[in-house]
């Protein structure tokens, strides 16, 4: 049985994911097992999740996925590179993982893994540092510098779930990883437009106050509206904007030269704005550049907020936490505590167990869950130590 991965969000999922799985399994073997790595209650945006991560990793479940596991904290709030990167090596590390499947405007493969080989040449390297000296983003300068590499096939790059797809492939050369990567062609609504199958739209939705429940797999929709109900959810990085703020006012400034993507000064700019600026958006208004877009202030911003370093996303995860999986999922699970040296978490207890750095980044976790819910639209659920007390969801 082919065991494929899929690293996400599903923030929150929506029928695309859907025909996503499906068509995966198409490609695969209908009989294709489906590990999710998912990002846990911070997504790489630099947003809070609009569901808690074991309600999103539930109806991952009830949709088609068997088994979910939680990307550490480091990664999902990263740039593409390391969010990648990290999802990759989790599913690396389980030994069992035979293909990774991802969605793309291209559908093929092969253009995509030729662009991920170019970007790793060593000659790419100083055509990208030339292209930065403009003052433009990073990903605009890969483009660019692709560009004088391979041409017009670099145009592929200009595409968001391209993009992301080429740092998967990157990942699994970089790392010599065995599993087979597969595409499927994304349709229909583009990354961030409005549109049935755009998360974005239906957070929008959400954020308007509107309903989306048609726009969402019935399973999902059935889970999404129990947590409305209880007070626990939606979530928005604006009912914990003051929480933000007062975090950075208070961080010391050797800190802010530590966290990730602190370069040229950025860090300077966000920390000197948080001291002046009302509001946390209009820090991050007046602290972006050409070169350094909102997501990435974002990011760097609630990374400041949660004590994360840029350390933290440059080791490999050190451990694989269940968020939700169903009978076949705990069948492929007894599979990696067999084939994988990697410590597996099903209940939160056995973290207490983890070894030093491991044991430091799931505290991360815990603190960064008792930040989460101080956004949760009903006050009786903000208690403090959640982390310590949920299980994963059997479905």
């Amino acid at each position: 049985m082919n065991i494929v991965g899929i690293i996400c969000e599903y923030n929150p999922i929506h029928n695309g994911h859907l025909r996503h799985m499906a068509s995966t399994r198409g490609a695969v073997g209908g009989d294709a097992a489906i590990v999710c790595v998912m990002s846990g209650n911070f997504v790489q945006r630099g947003d809070l999740a609009v569901f808690e991560k074991h309600v999103r990793a539930q109806a991952a479940v009830l949709c088609g996925a068997d088994l979910v596991l939680e990307l550490p904290l480091p990664y999902a709030l990263s740039s593409a590179e390391r969010f990648a990167r990290g999802g990759v090596a989790l599913l690396d590390a389980l030994g069992v993982v035979t293909h990774l499947s991802f969605g793309s405007e291209a559908g093929e493969i092969a253009p995509l893994l030729e662009l991920a080989e170019g970007l790793l040449a060593p000659e790419t390297a100083a055509l990208l540092r030339d292209e930065m000296k403009s003052g433009i983003s990073y990903p605009a300068a890969c483009h660019k510098a692709a560009r004088r590499l391979m041409g017009d096939r670099a145009d592929l790059l200009s595409t968001p779930n391209n993009v992301l797809g080429i740092e998967y492939l990157k990942a699994l050369i970089e790392l010599g990883s065995a599993i087979t990567p597969v595409t499927v062609r994304r349709t229909g609504t583009q990354h961030d437009g409005p549109g049935p199958e755009s998360a974005s739209h239906l957070r929008r939705l959400f954020k308007g106050s509107q309903q989306p429940w048609r726009l969402i797999p019935a399973p999902a929709a059935a889970l999404y509206q129990d947590a409305v109900k209880n007070g626990r959810g939606p979530v928005f990085i604006e009912n914990a904007e003051q929480a933000v703020l007062s975090r950075l006012r208070m961080l010391p400034r050797p800190a802010w030269a530590d966290l990730p993507d602190a370069t040229e000064g950025i860090q300077d700019r966000l920390m000197r704005y948080a001291g002046t600026e009302p509001t946390l958006s209009a820090v991050l208004e007046a602290a972006k550049t050409k070169r350094y877009p909102l997501s990435r202030l974002r990011r760097m911003a609630l990374c400041a907020a949660l004590g994360l370093t840029d350390g933290d996303s440059r080791q490999m995860p050190p451990y694989a936490r269940v968020l939700a999986m169903n009978r076949r999922g705990a069948e492929i699970l007894r599979q990696i505590k067999a084939a994988s040296g990697l410590p597996v978490i099903t209940k939160p207890a056995q973290a207490k167990l983890l070894p030093g750095p491991a044991r430091a980044l799931f505290q991360k976790e815990s603190d960064a869950t008792d930040f989460y819910v101080l956004a949760y639209p009903g006050a009786s659920n903000r208690a403090g130590g959640q982390e310590w007390t949920i299980s994963p969801r059997l479905v």
